[in-house]
């Protein structure tokens, strides 16, 4: 029916998305175009002054999920790289919390990057301590609870910024 009159989507729909991204701590493709749907239906909709949820990484989206879901990734990558073959990352054994309780887990994962930044070649060092640096930019505090758009948000900004960590960077002469 929204399909066809052009409202909204069902809130259980995001609901049910997020729970099952919760349940398997994994944010597949599929999944983040049915929350970009709903994100961006809702806000179409009702005329909000808000930005839309775009296809790909958005570093200048201001919403404070999407900042907060990418910084997660980025935690979570420089653990991958400092501890190569670790059987449980950050997103096994945080994801729940980050997402929906920001400020109980952040400041704990703040502490565990630095020592793993230390265990990082300099160079990667310091790629990641500027893309932490221009994340954390946009984010004051860290809410003590997402609204389940944010967590939505969340799961957006943490699956673009993952994905662009796969992406060829070109570089510019």
């Amino acid at each position: 029916e929204s399909v066809l009159d052009g409202t909204p989507y069902p809130q259980t729909l995001l609901q049910l998305c997020m729970r099952r991204i919760r349940a398997e701590r994994h944010v597949t493709h599929i999944r983040a175009a049915i929350l970009k749907a709903c994100l961006n239906r809702f806000k179409r909709f009702h005329k909000t002054n808000t930005q839309e949820v775009t296809v790909s990484l958005d570093r200048t989206n201001p919403d404070i999920g999407y900042r907060i879901g990418r910084l997660f990734a980025v935690l979570e990558k420089i653990q991958e790289e400092a501890q190569p073959g670790i059987n449980a990352t950050i997103r096994d054994r945080y994801y729940g919390a980050a997402s929906s309780n920001p400020v109980t887990v952040y400041p704990q994962l703040l502490k565990l990057k630095n020592h793993h930044l230390a265990k990082l070649h300099p160079g990667r060092k310091t790629n990641m301590e500027k893309e932490i640096g221009e994340i954390m930019d946009g984010i004051s505090t860290f809410p003590a609870h997402l609204a389940l758009n944010d967590q939505a948000q969340f799961a957006i900004g943490y699956y673009h910024q993952r994905q662009d960590f796969f992406t060829s960077k070109k570089t510019e002469e």
